[in-house]
């Protein structure tokens, strides 16, 4: 018999036939009484009974015996089928061998030939509920893991954006916690095989997993230093890369303390060689300045001989005492130096010379324009209005202060033409007198006296520690610092000579 026209394929029992091959659990009950009327093989199957076996149950006997599962509120669910068509609960029922089944069942009206009817659908729920627990306490690992841990974890597209950071992570790296994460280079530079490297060169290392160093940058102090692994993950949908770090920044300032010292002891030996060489050349240069200077009296002597003669006209003897009288001078330098330089290696702590500082920064002058000018620098020198009288070595001192002009001027060089100014000054505070050189560069990424040799490309390699040196060694105080308006300021003390302290 046909059933419905536009199926005419389909006869009644084929319906029939369909049900019994669904593993959707039926149960049709009556929808007065609420007797189960007849139950297919899938609901058969799961409940452990025959519909024969069936058919006299009431709730109570296949029902969960929790209160929540009573035959009255059984019964009620199905009327609110029978009376709105449909109904949906949540039913715990008892199989034949105890087992109690959490289910999901529909309830819906249906007309029959004989009179209404209530048809239940039913499948066995247990499995989603326990991948329910599962996934709930997964989350709540997660949630431990985000926020009550100290790990510091990240997880990265293959973009290198950040997807997830724990609580510790996102305080580390300085991202504000309610706003989205970013690109992780936006916080931090990557570090792979002890050098610098972008997102792409250490993904591409992660095959699986790859040794990283995060370094996050602080606006005052020492940058943090993470350490760790950069995983890929193999069982994702998504390229997903996670990152396990921990907090090494003490043994990475530790490990720059002990390069310092390493270096510092590396200058201490060639400081120690240089001394040595120094007296050596101090000793040598010694007899042949001497020579020069007999042979500059000689040639002056002889010039002076023949102008008597009439052999040589005055304006060329003229010339010629000239130059006679310039080599002297600097021979007599450069034995004012060689003096000063033995001075140095043996006891400079002792020495008894009175200089004011105001003289030394005249003197230096000359040298220190000729530097500038090239540059566009411009030199400002601001005197303290009295003799500045310091008990230093006045060479020596001079070649600090070329030291720290010269240094600003090539910092200067590397700025905008109208910052290209330098500012010496000399004042008296307290017991000391003082020489600073401002400039308006970059500023100091570091205490410059921390390291033993300059990193620049060209010089002695000592300049600003032979200065420390120099300085200290006369019972001085020298220093760097930045300025709040901006650029550095470097600068020293000497002690006043007391008997010249001008009065207050």
């Amino acid at each position: 018999m046909q059933v419905d026209p536009r199926a005419p394929e389909l006869a009644a029992n084929d319906f029939v036939a369909m049900l019994n091959a669904s593993r959707m659990c039926v149960l049709i009950h009556d929808a007065a009484t609420k007797n189960i009327l007849w139950a297919n093989p899938a609901a058969c199957e799961m409940l452990g009974w025959s519909v024969t076996e069936l058919r006299p149950l009431k709730a109570n006997d296949m029902s969960s015996s929790a209160q929540q599962y009573d035959r009255v509120l059984g019964r009620a669910w199905l009327q609110e089928a029978v009376d709105k068509g449909a109904s949906r609960i949540e039913w715990h029922y008892r199989a034949k061998s105890g087992r109690v089944i959490p289910s999901e069942a529909v309830a819906v009206r249906v007309e029959l030939a004989q009179g209404p009817a209530v048809m239940v659908q039913f499948r066995d729920i247990e499995r989603e509920q326990e991948i329910e627990r599962e996934l709930r306490l997964t989350t709540s690992y997660i949630d431990a893991l985000a926020h009550h841990t100290s790990t510091i974890a990240l997880m990265l597209d293959a973009t290198g954006a950040l997807r997830f950071a724990t609580d510790t992570a996102v305080a580390l790296i300085g991202a504000r916690p309610t706003e989205p994460l970013g690109p992780l280079t936006q916080y931090g530079r990557l570090w792979s095989d002890g050098r610098a490297s972008t997102w792409d060169e250490v993904a591409a290392r992660a095959e699986p997993v790859t040794a990283i160093r995060l370094e996050i940058p602080r606006d005052v102090g020492e940058p943090v230093w993470l350490e760790g692994s950069l995983e890929r993950l193999q069982d994702t949908d998504d390229e997903a890369l996670l990152m396990i770090l921990h907090d090494v920044s003490d043994r990475v300032q530790e490990e720059a303390r002990r390069e310092r010292e390493l270096h510092r002891e590396n200058y201490l030996a060639r400081y120690n060689a240089m001394g040595d060489m120094a007296m050596a050349i101090a000793h040598e240069l010694g007899q042949p300045l001497a020579a020069a200077g007999n042979y500059l009296a000689g040639a002056r002597a002889r010039s002076q001989t023949l102008v008597n003669s009439g052999e040589l006209p005055s304006e060329a003897a003229a010339r010629l005492a000239f130059g006679i009288h310039s080599a002297e001078k600097q021979i007599e330098r450069a034995s004012t130096i060689v003096n000063a330089v033995r001075a140095f290696v043996g006891h400079l702590e002792h020495v008894n010379q009175v200089v004011d500082l105001n003289d030394v920064v005249e003197q230096c002058l000359h040298f220190v324009r000729l530097r500038a000018a090239p540059l566009g620098v411009q030199v400002v020198v601001r005197r303290h209005p009295e003799p500045v009288a310091v008990r230093c070595e006045r060479v020596l001192t001079g070649q600090v202060v070329l030291n720290l002009c010269f240094n600003a001027i090539d910092e200067m060089a590397a700025c905008d033409p109208d910052r290209r100014r330098i500012t010496i000054t000399t004042r008296i505070d307290d017991d000391a007198g003082v020489l600073t050189v401002d400039d308006q560069g970059r500023g100091l990424p570091h205490d410059p006296f921390e390291e033993s040799f300059t990193s620049k490309e060209h010089g002695s390699g000592v300049g600003l520690a032979l200065s420390y040196r120099i300085i200290t060694r006369q019972h001085g105080t020298i220093w760097a610092q930045r300025r709040d308006e901006g650029g550095s300021r470097f600068g020293f003390t000497l002690p006043l000579a007391r008997e010249h302290h001008p009065p207050a």
